[in-house]
């Protein structure tokens, strides 16, 4: 019975996935063949070097998040924290050389970047079906866009064409990218150094609907918050000790909590409805609701329409993958070396 049960899940799944397939199709169908002012990007960029590059990337991507559903936040903070340092060029993939340390160890990646070997398998069939053609700053964003849509989330067409960097820098994913500690106002500058509004901010923040957090990340906020020897007041009091509860397994904060306890698996509006309930496990998250202002208004308005939140998403999500630099870069041959 159990045999048949996992048959039916796995038949359900791949249905989906299908469904997923041929809506994206349609689009990309219905998509402009012109080439774009951001990088030269363009929907069609691959339709004679790799036409099967798209499915590729979809059935690897479906794959790992039926084998563990937490791989599509992976994925998709992965092209975040690649596109925040110095624009979606794979930099995010590459392993320390003699000529620069890499930004797999810096703060906001260590530890927690994760999906890198999904990144990899499909590379290798893609370099099997089409050899140095595709990108792994293309992977990435054509990856992204697959785990949103394949855990429920909005369709859309992604733009392509990104090369690789040569290089990373340590030091810009150390700085650059957004901290879970930070306050409304430093979010917002932080997005808006990169072209992103403060919609696009509040929007992007909305993909913590799935994914988790390591404890040591929150312990702070939900046990001495500035030092105080309590929670955040922002926090609602059972939920405080919900995530107490949730991370007393283990001494050195490594146990993981859901973002969004409620849906874990579904991207939909459900991270909103949290902030309005006080229940943002990161206080990056909180502060979008608890400060007056523009960003409070965003999360109600949310709340209250999936809809809008899925469109705006899909605009914000094309605004971060053109986010580019103008520096030559190349096709790596492995996403985790530069190409000799």
């Amino acid at each position: 019975m159990k045999t048949m049960d996992s048959q039916l899940i796995r038949l359900h799944f791949i249905h989906e996935c299908i469904i997923k397939f041929a809506c994206c199709t349609l689009l990309l169908s219905a998509a402009t063949t012109g080439k774009v002012a951001a990088g030269e990007l363009s929907s069609t960029f691959y339709d004679s070097s790799c036409p099967d590059v798209i499915s590729i990337v979809r059935k690897v991507v479906a794959g790992a998040i039926q084998k563990e559903a937490r791989m599509a936040a992976s994925l998709v903070r992965l092209h975040f924290h690649d596109c925040f340092v110095h624009g979606c060029d794979g930099s995010i993939l590459l392993d320390d050389t003699a000529d620069f340390k890499g930004e797999k160890t810096a703060g906001p990646n260590l530890n927690s970047a994760r999906g890198f070997d999904v990144i990899d398998d499909i590379k290798t069939e893609a370099e099997n079906n089409c050899p140095g053609i595709v990108s792994c700053a293309d992977i990435l964003t054509m990856a992204a866009r697959d785990s949103v849509e394949l855990s429920g989330g909005p369709c859309w067409t992604v733009l392509l064409g990104r090369q690789d960097s040569k290089s990373a820098s340590l030091n810009a994913a150390n700085t650059e990218i957004p901290g879970p500690s930070l306050t409304a106002a430093e979010l917002g500058a932080k997005f808006q150094s990169k072209g992103l509004s403060l919609t696009d901010m509040v929007t992007l923040s909305g993909a913590h609907t799935l994914g988790k957090a390591h404890c040591n990340l929150i312990e702070n906020r939900f046990r001495n918050f500035n030092g105080t020897g309590t929670a955040d007041p922002a926090i609602s009091s059972w939920f405080v000790r919900y995530i107490v509860n949730q991370c007393s397994n283990t001494s050195d904060g490594s146990q993981l909590v859901l973002l969004d306890s409620v849906t874990p698996t579904k991207f939909d509006n459900r991270y909103y409805e949290n902030l309005i309930g006080n229940m943002g496990v990161l206080s990056s998250d909180q502060v979008l609701f608890s400060t007056e202002g523009d960003t409070k208004e965003l999360v109600k308005s949310y709340c209250g329409n999936q809809s809008a939140f899925f469109n705006n998403f899909v605009t914000a999500m094309l605004k971060l993958g053109n986010l580019q630099e103008e520096e030559e870069g190349e096709i790596r041959k492995n996403c985790h070396v530069r190409n000799s």
